[in-house]
């Protein structure tokens, strides 16, 4: 048997072939659990503490025993790095070759066809077919198609929905590229290799077999290892329902206005077209306005009409793409989508045994089902697979309590393992929790929070994380500190794309960030740029969104006590996160300022200060903004800048 602890010894097989390896106890000790679990096919949850090298302890008890595996990420920047870095510089040091496949979700792969489509398009400028020919010769020569490649080619990039597909939209084998086509080379790939990383909503789509099409990517996996698997269970909880909305009915007619074009049918189907984006957009128009959940049975008549028209134009413009089908793959393809459109909306419309709720952005509307329990969903196929799975994170475990997390992912026989931050949060950082704030539900707690936390950041002269847990207290702060000297900088969430928004931070060095949930995690800022993480208020889950309440009553009727079965936990490990952002390097400083009063003045405040790693507690307002002062960057001297 391999001598798993030796392999991360001080003087063992990595330190030798690895510039820059140190031992670290825990990874060592994570690597062990990794590999008693593979050996008895037990399932594994591990809470591993930032720095411990999590990917390492994983992937290297996989390449030893010759398992067959399929990683999950929660984001593309961790796939990334896992395919590019880690595998192959770990395949190397432990001298095991092996086939390795990264597979992501269909629209970071170019698709010939809609990218035909658009060249006959509607969007097609001077500016815009310059770009598209580019593309093409980049597609031409790239090995991928993984539009990821193109740098002038952002995430939000208006152009990228019209080069790539969607399960909707993909012609599958009837596309005349299908031979040629990225997402199905990925996919063999994938299905060859011993190593796949893949993403959670790629995972779950093999698990349920929803991506119809495509082979199995779990059938002949070994182990299947879930990363950042904090986050699998919200995204569970709307894989295994029901879904339509406006903005899949407007892509519907904008996808079937192209196919048309390209089949010199647009005169025929135009009026129709228009009739099912307009009866897209009223729906949005019907529905109350601002943002968010809401359960079904609030929604007014005039949005319950507005969705139910959908139904006369699906029908009619299925019928005359009926008799036109055979003409062009695309044209039969928006025949089915019609089809299956109409179906769902039966289908929503006559589902029970869970929830019906609707959900508004700024520019669409949807309606949803879900089934109350996620969890019993997911582990039913997680038992029926067969496979040794593995959760690891950071943030998993409430003390050493795994059950939250376990119940949420339908497990009840893992092996749980809490294993800390080699990092010295004793000696790097320090918690504050000011004393005088009124409850977190009065109408100038934004307000009066900042007053305490303002001073603090001005004293470490920016480099700070302002983090909120709604968007109204982000529309606050921002209206708060819009007549106020900053510091730096000043960058709040929505402004730009999350990624731009870091690296601009990040280049600032005194730069002040606004943030609510999506800055919570899966954000990584090392070094002095960041010194300071303020958060608001306890992030307990709103009880007025439709999926809590249900889960809530759901504990509630089995005679659970629904707050601290699941509110409690859930709120601990989102503050985790929320904490997790400050210190993620060993030379790391920082202070941590947690605003809500309910932490020294409520029994459940201890379960959030002991979940939190060990950090002193400044007890005086003068001790903190001493120590925010001395996380302040020395001045470059001139002369030495230029030197």
């Amino acid at each position: 048997m391999p001598d798993i602890s030796g392999l991360f010894g001080r003087e063992g097989l990595l330190a030798q072939h690895l510039d820059g390896f140190s031992h670290r106890d825990a990874q060592a000790a994570m690597a062990e659990l990794v590999w008693d679990a593979l050996g008895e096919g037990r399932h594994l949850a591990v809470e591993a503490g930032t720095g411990i090298g999590k990917t390492f302890a994983y992937l290297a008890p996989i390449l030893l025993a010759g398992k067959r595996a399929v990683i999950s990420t929660g984001t593309k920047t961790l796939q990334d790095q896992l395919y590019h870095r880690d595998l192959p510089v770990l395949g190397a040091a432990v001298g095991r070759p092996l086939a390795v496949a990264l597979l992501k979700g269909r629209g970071n792969y170019l698709c010939w066809h809609r990218a035909e489509l658009a060249f006959q398009g509607e969007l097609v400028s001077p500016a815009t077919l310059e770009t598209l020919e580019a593309v093409k010769a980049w597609a031409r020569i790239s090995a991928s198609g993984d539009l990821t490649e193109r740098h002038d080619l952002a995430d939000g990039d208006p152009l990228r929905p019209w080069i790539s597909s969607t399960i909707d939209n993909c012609l599958g084998m009837r596309c005349e590229r299908y031979d040629d086509c990225f997402v199905v080379k990925a996919r063999r790939k994938a299905q060859d290799a011993d190593v796949v990383v893949v993403n959670h909503h790629l995972l779950l789509a093999d698990l349920a077999l929803k991506d119809a099409g495509f082979g199995e990517l779990l059938g002949g996996a070994d182990a299947v290892i879930v990363d950042e698997a904090h986050q699998l269970p919200e995204v569970a909880q709307q894989f295994f329902g029901l879904a339509v909305g406006s903005r899949e009915i407007g892509s519907l007619a904008a996808d079937v206005g192209a196919e048309a074009r390209a089949a010199g049918v647009q005169a025929q189907l135009e009026p129709l077209l228009v009739a099912l984006a307009r009866a897209a957009a009223e729906a949005r128009a019907a529905a109350p306005a601002g943002t968010g959940r809401t359960p079904w049975a609030l929604a007014g008549s005039d949005l319950k009409s507005a969705m139910d028209a959908w139904r006369q134009p699906l029908r009619a413009l299925a019928t005359v793409l009926e008799a036109g089908r055979d003409a062009a793959p695309g044209l039969f393809r928006a025949w089915e989508r019609c089809r299956e459109l109409g179906e769902r909306l039966e289908t929503l419309a006559a589902a029970d045994g869970g929830l019906r709720w609707f959900e508004t952005t700024e520019r669409s509307v949807s309606v949803h089902w879900t089934p109350l329990d996620a969890g019993r969903e997911l582990g039913e196929r997680i038992g029926a697979h067969g496979a040794t799975w593995i959760f690891t994170s950071a943030t998993l475990a409430v003390g050493e309590d795994f059950g939250h997390f376990l119940d949420r992912v339908g497990i009840d026989d893992a092996r749980t393992a809490v294993l800390p931050s080699p990092f010295d949060y004793r000696a790097h950082a320090r918690l504050y929790v000011p004393d005088g704030l009124p409850e977190p539900g009065e109408p100038d707690y934004t307000a009066r929070f900042l007053s305490r936390v303002w001073p603090l950041v001005a004293a470490c002269g920016g480099g700070a994380f302002v983090l909120f847990t709604s968007h109204r207290a982000l529309d606050e702060a921002r209206g708060w500190l819009a007549a106020r000297p900053q510091p730096g900088p000043l960058f709040v969430q929505g402004q730009g794309p999350r990624t731009e928004l870091l690296d601009r931070f990040r280049a600032a060095g005194d730069g002040v960030l606004l943030g609510t949930g999506s800055f919570w995690q899966g954000v990584d800022v090392k070094g002095p740029a960041l010194r300071l993480v303020a958060i608001d208020k306890l992030p307990f889950a709103s009880p007025a969104d439709p999926l809590i309440a249900a889960r809530l009553e759901s504990l509630r009727a089995r005679g659970e006590d629904p707050f601290r079965r699941f509110q409690l936990p859930q709120a601990v490990l989102a503050l985790k996160q929320g904490v997790g952002r400050l210190i993620r390097d060993f030379d790391d400083r920082g202070l941590v300022v947690l605003g809500d009063p309910r932490l020294k003045t409520r029994a459940y405040g201890r379960a959030f200060l002991d979940s939190l790693p060990p950090m002193p507690l400044l007890e005086e307002r003068d001790d903190a903004l001493a120590y925010a002062a001395s996380l302040r960057p020395e001045p470059v001297d001139a002369l030495e800048a230029e030197a």
